[in-house]
Order: structure tokens, then sequence, then C-alpha cells
């Protein structure tokens, strides 16, 4: 892929390395963060709003490690640990990564089976079924280019922004209590329920395979593998994945928001389900038209998943084990494998049951995270493996810091549930 001659504008520079940020962007927008942010907010009104800034503040330092990763040494994450760690443990982290799509898929086919079930009244089982076929979108779209790809990925984000826009519009939350959200609280680490729904939204935010993801597509721009080269392509591919990731944090931070303005303020905490949230919203907030909105949002981000979950199980695959597969057989297996749970669950608890397996299938993918975030904050701060480019001692204290927290949050996560 050609870059912006070096003559060009800043600007016009800039826009030849938009894309892989937006692409990476798409994962922290699916329909897990949904399930999350909307039950976070019509339990706990605004106070999460700070587990979604902190957590989107984490997604940024991550994802400019794995960018950084990438641009430096012309590997991506998953061909970083196979070169550095054992057989047995590069074969354990690929089973976690894959855990972790698996996880990321489920909440997919739930996304889109209830969006599709919601506009066009399709059961939520045939629903999951015609998800399956999606590999033929991510098919035609990689067939034309990948920049046909990145045009796809963020002509969706655009419609959700929009959708989401209204919303909050319509919502007119108070300005005092919304940012009293954003400062963070003791009792959301002290009260197991709403550090359940919180280590949810973490989980949704900074997803696992998105680090193997994004250190491998910034590859895909022609920058020369030079010192100064590399350092420019750097630069860029942090502004656009920094960019991006803020218009995730402004999505997820407005289903927060509706959520809590529509339901937890008006007797309505007990809104957990996707469904309800549609049924609700049009009559709460007094326009007819904020129901569809949501479920055409929903449907959108279920779709842009879809693609960016094809390319990371791809890389993953790959990147661990030297294996190709073609992608519509990694989409149908990965695909099935999700289907599956969502089958199951419904068969035995009705619709009902999959908005509590989509809040699972979130805290798995918390779980997920430190085989991904470890690997990747001893790779960027090894001199042998950066050079100039290894990370300054202070991004590297802050970014073993992020890891830590990470893990405390899973250790309590854990002992609260053995516990209970």
């Amino acid at each position: 892929m050609r870059v912006a001659p070096d003559h060009a504008r800043w600007f016009q520079r800039f826009l030849a390395y938009v894309g892989p940020g937006y692409m990476v962007a798409v994962g922290y927008m699916d329909p897990g963060n949904w399930a999350t942010d909307l039950q976070g907010g019509a339990q706990f009104g605004y106070t999460l709003l700070s587990v979604i800034m902190i957590s989107n503040l984490m997604a940024i330092l991550l994802q400019a490690l794995a960018a950084r990763l990438g641009i430096v040494t012309g590997r991506d994450l998953a061909q970083a640990c196979r070169d550095h760690f054992p057989p047995a443990v590069t074969l354990m982290l690929w089973l976690t990564c894959e855990i972790a799509i698996i996880a990321c898929d489920l909440a997919e086919v739930i996304g889109t089976a209830v969006a599709l079930q919601l506009l066009f009244h399709i059961p939520l089982l045939f629903g999951a079924l015609i998800s399956a076929f999606d590999a033929l979108i991510v098919l035609f779209l990689m067939n034309r280019g990948f920049r046909y790809l990145e045009a796809f990925i963020i002509a969706l984000l655009t419609i959700i922004a929009f959708c989401f826009s209204v919303q909050l519009v319509a919502a007119a939350p108070p300005f005092g209590a919304m940012m009293a959200g954003f400062l963070p609280r003791p009792e959301i680490v002290t009260n197991p329920a709403m550090l359940y729904i919180a280590i949810g939204i973490i989980g949704a935010t900074v997803m696992p395979h998105n680090l193997y993801l994004h250190s491998s597509i910034v590859q895909t721009r022609a920058y020369p593998r030079t010192e100064p080269g590399k350092r420019e392509a750097l630069r860029w591919a942090t502004l656009d994945s920094t960019i991006a990731l803020m218009l995730a944090l402004f999505i997820n931070a407005a289903i927060l928001i509706v959520s809590a303005a529509a339901f937890h303020n008006t007797g309505h905490q007990d809104v957990a389900e996707i469904e309800d949230a549609y049924r609700l919203l049009s009559p709460i907030l007094g326009m007819g038209i904020a129901s569809t909105l949501f479920a055409v949002a929903l449907l959108a981000a279920g779709t842009n998943s879809t693609v960016t979950g094809t390319l990371a199980g791809q890389i993953v695959m790959e990147g661990f084990l030297h294996l190709t597969l073609p992608h519509w057989a990694r989409r149908l297996i990965t695909r099935g494998l999700a289907i599956l749970p969502v089958v199951v669950v419904t068969a035995l608890y009705g619709d009902h049951g999959v908005g509590t397996l989509l809040i699972f299938s979130q805290v798995v993918l918390s779980l997920q995270l430190p085989f991904a975030v470890i690997p990747l904050v001893m790779f960027v701060a090894d001199r042998r493996k950066m050079g100039s480019f290894t990370v300054p001692p202070a991004m590297k204290a802050l970014s073993w810091s992020v890891a830590g927290i990470i893990l405390m949050l899973n250790f309590k996560l854990l002992y609260d549930t053995i516990m209970s």
C-alpha cells in the first residue's frame, strides 16, 4: 500500500495511515459492550462511566504498544510469542487467545441475532444461524482490497455514532450527574455486583485479540523500513488508533448514559436485556425512532465485528501455529463454536437467557487479557527486540501498572465468584 510522498502536507500523510485504528476500534464497541454498558447504566446510573473512561485509556496505551511492536520488529504479537517462548507456552497462549475470539464471536452472534429479531422479527435461533454466513461479506471485501475493508468499517462506525448521537440528545442527561460519573468511586471495587459489571466492561473494552490484530495490520502501510521511517509510521499509527478509540469512548459512554437516563432514573433498574432496552427506549425518550436507531446500530456493530474477528482469528492462527486456513473456513469454525452455546441456552432458558450469556462472554474476555497484555509489555520493554524504540521507563512503569490492575481485578472476580 502506497503512502503519501515526502513533500505532501501532514494531513495527507496522516490520511495515508488512517484505517487500522478504526478496524481495531470496532472491537471496543461490539455487542458485548452494549450488554455491559446497558446493564451498568440501568443498575448503577452514571457511576460506571469512570470504568469506561479508564478502560478506554488503558486500551489507547495497549494499542499504541501493539502498533509499536508491529512497526519496529515487523512481527505481530502472535509471531513474537512463537519466536520468544517454548512450544508448550506458545500452545497455551494460542488456546487462551482462541477462547477469547470465541467469546467475542459469541457476543457478535447474539448481537446480530437480536438485531435481526428486533428489526425483522426473525426468531433468535434462525438469526444466530444466519450470522454464520457473514463470512461471505468478509470474503467479498477482502477480495476487493484492504482499503475497501477499512472504508466499510468506517462507514458502519459512522452509522453507529449517528444513531447514538440522536439518542443521547433525546435522553438529555443531567450534565452534573453525568460528569460526576467519570470520577472513580470505591464502591466499584467493594460492591461485588458492580465489580462484576465493571470487569465485564474492561473485558468488552480492552479485547485481547485486538492487540494481535493491530500489531499485524499496521504493517500494511508501505513506510520505509528505516529508523526515521518507522518513527514516522509509529507517530501516525498511534494518532490513528487514539482518535479511533476516542470515538469508541464516546459510543460506549453514550450507551451507558442513555441507559442511565432512560432506565435508572425512571424505575427500570432491572433492564438487563437488549430486547427490553429496545422495547422501552421509544416510549421513555418520547421519540418513536429511538428504538429503531438502537437496533440499526446494534446490527451495524455486529456486522463490523465480524470483519475484524475474522482477520484477528487468521492472524492468531498463522502467527502461533504457522497454519493457514481459508478465511471462510476459519470463520465458519469459530462462528459454529459460538453458535452452539446460543442454541443450548436458548433451548434451555428461552430468549432471555442470552443476555446473561452475553455478559458472561465479556467476563471471559477479561480473564484472557493477561495472556496477551503481559507478553506485549515484555516485548516492547526488551531492548534486544526493540533497540532504540524500547519504551521509556515511565511508559514501561505505566504499562506494567495496567497489566497489574487487570490481574488484580481478575483475581478479585475469581475470589468473589468462588466465595459466593
